[in-house]
């Protein structure tokens, strides 16, 4: 089945939105994609290489509890609005899952 980017792109818009409700957000910020592998015995430093072609740093996070396994790529030093985060995401996304995982949301930190 097909990635459904209209879907995601939504679902950014509207939890920036919701994070904007909830008070001022800084207006930059390091942004932090989550990736989980489509199987569980999928090799991650292949595509933590590909993201870091593209400026993103990675660092891979070992299956804790009921959370997956879990890629976790920061582009550092984003302007926070949805419109940007989104272009950061669905690049990523599209490298992503051509190396065989799926996007699991994004946060960010003040760098």
């Amino acid at each position: 089945m097909a990635h459904d980017f209209n879907s995601q792109r939504a679902e950014t818009f509207s939890a920036f939105s919701d994070l904007q409700a909830e008070g001022d957000l800084p207006f930059e910020a390091d942004l932090d994609l989550f990736f989980v592998p489509g199987k569980a015995d999928k090799e991650w430093m292949p595509l933590a290489e590909a993201l870091a072609d593209l400026g993103f740093h990675t660092q891979w996070a070992e299956a804790e509890g009921d959370e997956p396994a879990t890629l976790i790529a920061t582009m550092p030093d984003q302007i926070l609005s949805a419109s940007a985060i989104w272009m950061v995401e669905e690049v990523a996304t599209r490298v992503a899952i051509d190396h065989g995982f799926q996007p699991d949301g994004w946060g960010f930190a003040e760098g």
